[in-house]
């Protein structure tokens, strides 16, 4: 690996360490302040959660600086800086393609890892947060979070997308990891239980999933588990 390569992966791992540590200690916080005594007698978890994630970050740094690389120095992706490079109704357009296509393969790798082997090999790690906190979003086995690693990096090679939209779905990413997390719901009733939000996840359907381990599989959308039949719905307890 060249000294270059080897830079542009210790900086996006220094990223991805500070956006998880920054993310996660704000909802941590507003947890602690909205839900005091939440996190009581969690401590030892927490910190487990955090020692996990952090390796994560490390393991999301690799493909994320090479990527990074390629894009600025070969010019290897599809990712363009170009406000009129692509029609401008395209520039929301590239973000949903993402997601949409984030969930499709998170959905089948995780109901992948719900089977017994592949649960215990690689997902038992991020279930032994009970109940899940917001440091929780990335506390993964290497071999789940290389699963999660490469799905952003292989996508900029196929879709072309603007680089400040490409900051929008990491941000997306980020929200949404943390918040479906934190073990209880943030989002007003209102949009939860609107027409929209029953498309959508929130902690109140995730936090079904880390419940009951074999429903909600989803991470962005509903449409999956809905299409299959693994939808139950929100959880009481969030």
């Amino acid at each position: 690996m060249s000294a270059a390569i080897l830079l542009s992966v210790l900086a996006m791992t220094a990223i991805v360490a500070l956006r998880y540590l920054a993310a996660s200690g704000i909802f941590a916080a507003v947890t602690q302040r909205v839900r005091p005594g939440y996190h009581a007698r969690l401590g030892p978890q927490i910190r487990r959660e955090i020692g996990w994630s952090l390796a994560s970050a490390a393991i999301y740094g690799i493909p994320a600086g090479v990527v990074a690389w390629g894009w600025q120095e070969r010019g290897w992706t599809q990712i363009y800086t170009g406000w009129s490079d692509y029609p401008l109704w395209y520039l929301p357009l590239a973000p949903l393609l993402f997601l949409l296509a984030h969930d499709t393969w998170f959905y089948w790798t995780h109901r992948l890892m719900h089977r017994p082997a592949w649960f215990r090999t690689m997902h038992a790690v991020h279930h032994a947060s009970r109940p899940p906190t917001a440091w929780a979003a990335m506390s993964f086995h290497p071999w789940e979070a290389i699963t999660g690693a490469v799905v952003i990096p292989a996508l900029v090679f196929l879709i072309p997308i603007h680089v400040a939209m490409l900051g929008s779905v990491l941000l997306v990413m980020t929200v949404m990891g943390v918040t479906n997390h934190m073990g209880w719901e943030m989002f007003p009733r209102r949009l939860v239980h609107s027409a929209l939000g029953g498309w959508l996840i929130t902690a109140s359907h995730h936090q079904r999933h880390h419940e009951e381990y074999r429903c909600n599989y989803g991470l962005y959308f509903r449409f999956w588990d809905r299409l299959c039949g693994t939808d139950r719905g929100l959880s009481p307890n969030a």
